[in-house]
């Protein structure tokens, strides 16, 4: 299977984790020049959440939450501006950033608030 084809599937099960959890999902594969985020969902508490998810088979190339380096927090964070903008959304509307770990034993690791806005 190619990575785009075991991204889709590992961003399936976070999409149908989050809406068991009481999530509305908002976009999936937000996408534009400078980047991408794989879902944006709105929380049982009405937050904005900007979502990364991350599979990893093993840690053998590191875990998960690490592959959310500073470029890529950096870049999701660029990215959420964008699209907090382009939906008008007011200046008291909450947001976070989360990062969903899945491992290949099939566990889910959901980190609320993973890390703050980076500019």
């Amino acid at each position: 299977m190619n990575k785009r084809k075991v991204g889709n599937k590992y961003e399936d099960v976070a999409a149908s984790y989050l809406i068991n959890q009481g999530y509305r999902i908002l976009e999936r594969n937000f996408r534009i020049r400078s980047g991408e985020i794989d879902i944006i969902a709105e929380s049982p508490q009405g937050v904005l959440v900007y979502c990364e998810v991350k599979y990893r088979y093993d840690n053998s190339y590191g875990t998960p939450l690490e592959a959310v380096n500073y470029a890529k927090r950096r870049q999701i964070s660029r990215t959420a501006l964008w699209h907090y903008t382009m939906n008008h959304y007011k200046d008291d509307k909450k947001c976070r950033f989360d990062v969903i770990v899945i491992y290949g034993d099939g566990m889910i690791e959901h980190i609320e608030n993973a890390f703050d806005l980076y500019r």
